[in-house]
């Protein structure tokens, strides 16, 4: 049986593969799109940090229903493939890391400047699932 690699951009399990370890047969998939929906009083697609965990849990997408939201290294990386997976906006955007600093904060990313970020979590953040394979 032939053992197929997978690589960066390639669309696979519901998303967009966007880490490939060094044996070419694991790693992560983010979601084609940012988490529909938004937290209560908020925009569109801006969650607060728990909603966002909630909605990647919760989230059914291309037949998958193991999504979660990234931590703080899972999201640099997904930063760095922004470009192959596609779909993020432009402009000052945060996104939210499931990795927490304290009881009131968590870890986003600027996605415009790739820079990590304390932020409290009751503001929202956009949010992008991801999933292993």
């Amino acid at each position: 049986m032939a053992i197929h690699i997978m690589n960066t951009g390639d669309t696979y399990g519901g998303g967009t593969i966007f880490y490939v370890d060094s044996t070419g047969q694991h790693g992560l998939i983010a979601a084609k799109a940012d988490m529909p929906g938004h937290s209560v009083g908020e925009a569109e697609g801006h969650f607060i940090w728990d909603d966002a965990r909630a909605a990647c849990q919760n989230l059914v997408a291309g037949g998958y229903s193991d999504w979660f939201l990234p931590d703080k290294e899972q999201l640099n990386q997904l930063h760095l493939k922004k470009n192959v997976v596609g779909g993020f906006p432009g402009g000052i955007v945060h996104y939210w890391s499931s990795s927490e600093i304290s009881e009131e904060g968590a870890w986003c990313h600027y996605f415009n400047e790739g820079v990590p970020s304390m932020d409290f979590k009751s503001n929202a953040n956009k949010v992008r699932a991801v999933r292993a394979f």
